[in-house]
């Protein structure tokens, strides 16, 4: 069946927009910190994959960061063990830690590295731990404020160095990297680093071209509600220090303006409850979300 005059002159001309885009990212690195909505919903993860693939196939080398937090979450419960958070970090005893390698390493990286490889990708699973690449330390956490005193959070990480190599053997092989975010330290000891700070370090030591965060948001929004399309480094830290960036949204902020400091060309903060929002992040005009920096 032949197409109508409208939707062909639609077709073209979103092809038409999307080839600057591609001609202009075309062997640069993207990192997506991959989580929310887009894990769960059916129609979201799959247009998720193919937006993955499509990006490689275009010479775009995407590595993916995943989260997995609801997934924990539910077998913890199953398991009946106790959930405690700290200023949203999940306290991570031993039994926890077993759980979260389970979650994370296996069940949640293999259903990604899956999904990518039936839309003929060519995704491999790794672990932080997987050739050294994320070495981490015990992180230590205030309960609440600046006077509190420090509390334990057990095997919870931050990172203290990432060795890129294993990430730089996949580009060169025409691999999809999906990571998950959980290192060890010198004693091999496993900890547990918050995936948005994977991403955004990532991104910084490879010096990619964009970090993308996917949130169930629609972006960064100003005091009125109205989301905020392109903004400088100097108006996030002004919306940050008037209060306006509050909740899930500041510590998204601060990710992305460390890999921004780190030489990251620009951070995006993206609705991923939108089908195909890498897509429409990369390759159009509009966008789906908050551009920062770039």
């Amino acid at each position: 069946m032949s197409l109508s005059i409208n939707r062909a002159r639609t077709i073209a001309r979103i092809l038409t927009e999307s080839l600057p885009y591609i001609q202009k990212f075309a062997g640069h690195t993207v990192v997506v910190k991959y989580g929310g909505n887009a894990m769960v919903d059916e129609a979201l993860k799959q247009s998720f994959a193919t937006d993955v693939v499509l990006m490689k196939l275009v010479g775009i080398h995407p590595v993916i960061v995943h989260g997995g937090g609801p997934q924990i979450g539910k077998l913890l419960e199953e398991l009946n063990i106790e959930s405690r958070f700290v200023d949203g970090l999940r306290v991570t005893d031993s039994r926890t830690m077993d759980v979260v390698e389970m979650v994370l390493g296996g069940q949640v990286n293999k259903e990604i590295v899956s999904l990518l490889n039936r839309h003929r990708g060519k995704a491999v699973g790794i672990s932080g731990k997987d050739g050294n690449l994320l070495r981490a330390r015990r992180l230590k956490a205030r309960g609440g404020d600046e006077d509190s005193e420090f509390v334990d959070l057990g095997q919870v990480g931050e990172i203290v160095s990432i060795d890129t190599r294993v990430l730089e053997m996949m580009k060169a092989s025409d691999f999809i990297p999906v990571i998950a975010p959980v290192g060890t330290d010198e004693n091999g000891v496993s900890y547990n680093i918050n995936a948005d700070s994977v991403a955004g370090s990532i991104a910084g030591v490879l010096g990619a071209e964009k970090l993308i965060l996917l949130t169930n948001v629609a972006g960064v929004r100003d005091r009125d509600g109205k989301v905020l399309t392109g903004l400088s480094v100097q108006q996030v830290e002004e919306l940050a220090t008037t209060g306006i960036l509050s909740g899930g949204m500041l510590p998204k902020v601060e990710c992305a303006l460390d890999a921004l400091r780190s030489g990251v060309r620009s951070a995006h903060i993206i609705d991923g409850r939108v089908e195909h929002a890498l897509l429409l992040e990369i390759f159009t005009d509009e966008g789906v979300g908050t551009l920062i920096g770039g």
